[in-house]
Parts: C-alpha cells; sequence; structure tokens
C-alpha cells in the first residue's frame, strides 16, 4: 500500500475493489498480531493504516455514502458532499486534527417516555473516527472477551440470546439482571485512555473527541465525563471501558465453594463451566445455581464499575430464577426483548441429563412489553391511515410487521404471532368500517379480504395482475438460530464462515438471504464479500425503465455505494449517453445474459 502517492483520478473512477481488499489484509495482520500478543508490531501496522490515502477513502466513502446518518449534519451544517467535496475531504483528515464539538439532538427512548441525547459529530470528525476504527477494532475484536454481544462485527442480539439458552438449557439457575445506569454519560475518560494504552498521537485525538463538549442550541456544554452517543467510534470505546467484566467474575471462580454429593470440592474447570456472564453493551446477565455466588459477583462487579465511574441501575437490576418464584419476583427474566423462562413439565415432555429427568423445560418467547409496543405501533399506523387506500396501508404495515417477526422469528413465537394478527385482524375490520360507515361486515369482508391458497382472510388489493397483500403474523416461519463461534471473528479471514451466517441471519429477508446465496456472498459489482455491517440493497440489474422485470432473474445485491455507481452509468436516470458509455455488469449467472441492441436480454 503506498501512502505517499495518491491516485490523479475521480471517485467513480476509484478501484474500491482493489482498496478494500488491500485494507483488509492490514486489519488482518492486526487482529494475527493482536491474537499473538505483539503489541509494538500491532501499533506500526495501525500507523500505517491510518496514515495510507486508501483507508482514508474508505472511511470518507463509509460517513458519506454508505452510513443511513450522511445526511445528518453537525454544528458546521454540511451533509451529503458531492464527489468532489469527498475527495477534498480525504486529504482534510489527519490524526492530530482539530476537534470540534458535537450538535446535541435528542431522540425517543423505546418503550419509555424519556429521551436519549445523542452528539452529532460534524462530516470530518465523523470520517477520521471512521478511520481510527479501521485501526482499532481489529486489535479489540482480538481481545474482547467470548460472551460481549454488543456493537460487534459478526455478532447481534441473538447470538447472546442463544449464549443464555446453552447456559440455563439443561439446568435451571439464579440470574443477576443488571442494567448501567447512563453507561455511555459517565466513563471516566482517565481509565478509558489508560485501557486503550495506544501511541500517544492516536490517544491526544480520542482524547480530543472525548473532551470536545456539545451544542445544545446556541449553548457549549462541556464533557467532563462519557462518550458521545452518536459517534462513530463510541460503541468501540463503550466495548473497550466494560472490557473485563467477564475476567472479573472468572477470577472468583476459586472463591466458589461448590461441592459434590460426596462433601469434596469441584474442580476449578467445572466451576468455571457452571458460571457465566452474558453482555449486550451496558446490559450483562450473571447465571448460576448458586444464590450466594450472585450476590457475591454483584458486590465485586459493582466494586469494578465504580473505578471506571459507573453503576449499576438499581430500578433495572434485579436477582431472579428461571423456574422458581423468589419473594415477589416471578420466574423468569426478559432480556433484549425476548421472554427467558423454565416450566415445570412431565416425563414425557421433559428432557433427561445423564440419565436423570430434568423436570422442566426452557421456553424463550417475546416479552409482553414487546408484544404491546408492537401491537401499539401497529394500531397507531392503522389510525392515521383512515383516508389512505388499502396499497398505501399494505406498504406502510408490511415493513413494520417483517422486522418485528424476523426479529422473534428464532424462538418459540408462534401462538405469540397467532395471537397478533388476530388483534390486527379486528383492527381492520374497523378501519374498513370507518371507512364505509353504512356497510356491514361482511359487505366490509368482501371488498378488503380475499381467499388466498384456502385463507379466507387475506387483506389484499389485486391491480391487473399484481397481488398486493398485508404480511401476517402468523405466516412467519420459526428457524433456528445457531450463536457464533466462541471467539470468532470476521477480522479472522474465514469467509466462507462469515458469508454462510449472513445468509441464514433472522433479520436478513428471504429476498436478500436468496441473492447471498446465489452470488455466494459477493457483491455483483466489485466482486468483493459482503462484510457485517456493510449496506446491501437490491438492484435491478435491467432498469423497470428500460423494460426490466421484477423478478428474481432481474434482481442483484450490491453495496449501497456499488448500487449507486451502477444507477449513474445504467441509463435509469434517462442519460441515454452514459448507458451506452458503460453497460451494466449482467447478474451472476451471465450465461443466460446476452446483449442486444446495447440492452441485456434474458435467453432462456
Amino acid at each position: 500500500m503506498n501512502t505517499a502517492q495518491k491516485p490523479m483520478y475521480g471517485w467513480k473512477n476509484i478501484n474500491w475493489r482493489k482498496l478494500e481488499r488491500n485494507v483488509f489484509k492490514l486489519q488482518k495482520r492486526i487482529y494475527r498480531a493482536s491474537n499473538r500478543g505483539e503489541i509494538k508490531l500491532v501499533r506500526r501496522l495501525q500507523k500505517l493504516l491510518t496514515n495510507s490515502w486508501t483507508a482514508r477513502a474508505l472511511a470518507v466513502r463509509r460517513v458519506t455514502q454508505d452510513n443511513t446518518g450522511k445526511k445528518t449534519a453537525g454544528v458546521d451544517g454540511l451533509k451529503s458532499l458531492t464527489p468532489k467535496q469527498r475527495l477534498t475531504l480525504i486529504d482534510k483528515i489527519n490524526l492530530g486534527s482539530k476537534v470540534k464539538p458535537t450538535r446535541r439532538v435528542w431522540i425517543p427512548k423505546p418503550g419509555t417516555e424519556e429521551k436519549r441525547p445523542l452528539g452529532i459529530p460534524t462530516m470530518e470528525d465523523r470520517a477520521l473516527q471512521a478511520l481510527v476504527k479501521l485501526a482499532l477494532e481489529p486489535e479489540w475484536e482480538a481481545r474482547f472477551e467470548p460472551n460481549s454481544y454488543g456493537f460487534r462485527p459478526g455478532r447481534s442480539c441473538h447470538d447472546a440470546i442463544g449464549a443464555i439458552y446453552c447456559a440455563v438449557n439443561k439446568k435451571s439457575k439464579y440470574v443477576l439482571d443488571a442494567d448501567i445506569s447512563k453507561c455511555f454519560d459517565r466513563i471516566n475518560h482517565n481509565s478509558l485512555l489508560s485501557k486503550l494504552n495506544t501511541y500517544p498521537t492516536l490517544r491526544r485525538q480520542i482524547r480530543a473527541w472525548l473532551k470536545a463538549g456539545v451544542m445544545d442550541g446556541r449553548k457549549l456544554f462541556p464533557t467532563p465525563e462519557g462518550t458521545p452517543q452518536g459517534g462513530v467510534i463510541s460503541p468501540l470505546l463503550a466495548n473497550v471501558a466494560l472490557h473485563g467484566i467477564e475476567e472479573l467474575v472468572m477470577g472468583l471462580v476459586p472463591k466458589f465453594d461448590m461441592k459434590r454429593p460426596d462433601n469434596t470440592q469441584l474442580s476449578v474447570r467445572d466451576k468455571l463451566k457452571s458460571i457465566s456472564l452474558i453482555r449486550y453493551a451496558d446490559d450483562f446477565l450473571v447465571l448460576h445455581e448458586d444464590l450466594e455466588v450472585i450476590n457475591l459477583c454483584k458486590t465485586e462487579i459493582e466494586k469494578w464499575l465504580s473505578g471506571i465511574g459507573l453503576e449499576l441501575k438499581l430500578s433495572k437490576t434485579r436477582i431472579t430464577h428461571t423456574l422458581k418464584k423468589i419473594e415477589d419476583e416471578e420466574p423468569g427474566f426478559n432480556f433484549l426483548g425476548f421472554n427467558i423462562r423454565q416450566f415445570p413439565v412431565g416425563k414425557y415432555n421433559s428432557g433427561r441429563v445423564k440419565g436423570k429427568l430434568l423436570g422442566f423445560k426452557t421456553i424463550i418467547t417475546p416479552s409482553k412489553d414487546s408484544q404491546k409496543r408492537h401491537y401499539r405501533k401497529v394500531a397507531e399506523v392503522i389510525n392515521k391511515s383512515r383516508g389512505l387506500d388499502q396499497a398505501t396501508l399494505i406498504k406502510k404495515l408490511n415493513p413494520i410487521i417483517r422486522g418485528w417477526c424476523n426479529y422473534f422469528s428464532t424462538v418459540v413465537s408462534q401462538k405469540v404471532f397467532e395471537r397478533l394478527w388476530h388483534l390486527v385482524l379486528w383492527k381492520l375490520l374497523k378501519w374498513g368500517h370507518h371507512r364505509h360507515r353504512n356497510k356491514g361486515r361482511k359487505w366490509i369482508r368482501l371488498k378488503y379480504f380475499i381467499t388466498v391458497e384456502g385463507d379466507n382472510w387475506v387483506f389484499a388489493t389485486r391491480k391487473g395482475k399484481n397481488l398486493k397483500k398485508l404480511i401476517q403474523h402468523s405466516s412467519t416461519q420459526i428457524k433456528r438460530y445457531v450463536k457464533v463461534k466462541g471467539n470468532k471473528s470476521p477480522y479472522d479471514g474465514d469467509w466462507i464462515y462469515w458469508s454462510s451466517r449472513m445468509g441464514v441471519h433472522p433479520e436478513v429477508s428471504n429476498k436478500v438471504a436468496k441473492l447471498l446465496k446465489r452470488q455466494k456472498g459477493k457483491c455483483a459489482h466489485c466482486d468483493n464479500y459482503f462484510k457485517d455491517g456493510d449496506s446491501m440493497e437490491v438492484d435491478h440489474t435491467i432498469p423497470l425503465s428500460l423494460g426490466g422485470r421484477d423478478s428474481y432473474d432481474n434482481w442483484q445485491l450490491l453495496h449501497r455505494h456499488c448500487h449507486d455507481k451502477k444507477t449513474a452509468t445504467d441509463g435509469s436516470l434517462g442519460n441515454k449517453s452514459s448507458c451506452n458509455s458503460a453497460k451494466p455488469k449482467p447478474p451472476v449467472k451471465s450465461n443466460l445474459w446476452v446483449w442486444e441492441n446495447d440492452m441485456l436480454v434474458m435467453t432462456y
């Protein structure tokens, strides 16, 4: 990677495929060096990465093209940069540059009436933070604890739920369900910087971001503690600050008084297997079969958190049991929108461990709060759409229902889905009655509901040959999710493993999953593998405006930036000259496509 020269061409002519591969090679070397504990080599490679024009170009592209917040301005008012401005920004971002304060934005907190403060950096600071993240993330991915799942590449909420199931499936346990109070706002800067332990230039840059202050209206407020939510690098810094909780708990294992039936102490290995700490960002669980161990862990964790300026939130921290009722606490607990609980069952429904009956079954379902929030959101959309036609209402509801159902499609949700669909069905009948007050229920049912494959209650409308129907909760297929392996990371270079996982993630739509499988995990435009965090978009190989069909044989999966580049040259914007000069790339099965009169035509 040549750090001295910069290419003499425009934004659209940059060979992004080559840039991505060069940067990933360096990141993989950083990851492996960190795994081996070679800190000096890690620092040299990080300096090489942050000084390279290649990495700076990728950082700028990420915040100006890929990120959904690219149209949100900081205190300087800059947003939605042109290609020329992006090239200028590449040359401007350098470690040691002056930092501007963040802009305060308040957003609603899900499930409560509270609002969460965000600190939006300027575009220049965002690009520089993205550059620093490219260098720091591989180092820390090699060091992070295996049961940390929040804000990490290749890991998700479903991996944390999978880890919980593995911990309690064969044994009922006590649970410390804890939440850290105002984690992002109270992290001690000095303890965070000492834990980062990076080279001086990068340390000064991160310190400048932490101390930059925040603009709320026209007032500037200092930030003596905390990391601003809204920054590109903030989630990584929060994970670094909380790194060590699992190690602390595992270090307490020799103190546990755990005996076998013959009154001899368990080995340290068996004691380690008996306890689990699972963390997702600032929410974490400690699971063990002994209440005294849980209380000991809580005391030690509180001491550890006080050292970095944090404390547990008493209103959201509780000790419960997966099977038994403890005082006023009901069995089970909620975590990340799921309810985890064990129910007593008879011998014909109980599993066995070493030939002995368990006597219970572990059931994970959507929590009642999650169900209520989802139904209220759907009902609100229906109530506000009384003046809209049926097709528009379906278009508004489908993404909400699809997203919620996909999130909970990995657990025991079928009865919940059926119940919610019945509630939504009655709401839709009321919506129809409000539009036609003089008509009866039977007339409304015949007008807005049709029969599809034996189901008489499909909320749908026909326009010619096209059928537009509402997704039913109960039609969602339940699929078990396999959690990520131990300490696996996307930076280990095992693309067969990671590309296969992307296609089976519950929050990936069926369309995207099929296209990922067909394209073998690669973008059809740049031929690079899709990585966790990449923005993927479905594109029509032949644009609809040029006669293309809206079907699988005319769909391809692209990066968002590749989609922008392809759309600018395929003639869909009405520029015939650009269409003739740069022909769109055929889909993966290119032997089925031929060029006829400057158009792609599929052969059968």
